[in-house]
């Protein structure tokens, strides 16, 4: 592969955005080849990665339906979610809890929601 992308970059044809990709691969084929004499390196992304890309691709689902308001409530659940996980909560059951509560006042967040947050959430509150 090496061998080919130079070549390339010595072909005329290949100037321009084309160009530009190769001399990207090249500055970067240490990095990208790094896996090839390394096994320990997982060849997929990390679990915060995997995490974040969920949430983009619904983001720009939501965009793309020209809704941004539901789009930032959307992206404010996500970044809850993912602190719960990170706390070690359950958010399905922490969701659940919310919306019970919300519920309860009428539809409404409740007034003083600092104990939903995840680092004032403890095991037992989730455990209905």
């Amino acid at each position: 592969m090496a061998r080919q992308r130079d070549a390339e970059l010595a072909n005329e044809r290949f100037r321009g955005t084309c160009g530009k990709v190769l001399e990207s691969l090249r500055e970067h084929w240490d990095g990208l080849t790094r896996l090839v004499d390394a096994p320990q390196i997982p060849v997929d992304h990390n679990r915060s990665e995997c995490t974040l890309s969920e949430s983009a691709v619904v983001r720009e689902n939501d965009y793309g339906s020209a809704s941004e308001w539901i789009s930032r409530r959307a992206a404010m659940l996500f970044s809850m979610l993912a602190t719960l996980t990170v706390w070690k909560r359950n958010p399905q059951q922490w969701l659940t809890w919310y919306l019970e509560a919300c519920a309860a006042a009428g539809g409404r967040a409740p007034s003083d929601i600092s104990m939903f947050l995840p680092w004032n959430v403890t095991s037992q509150q989730l455990a209905c």
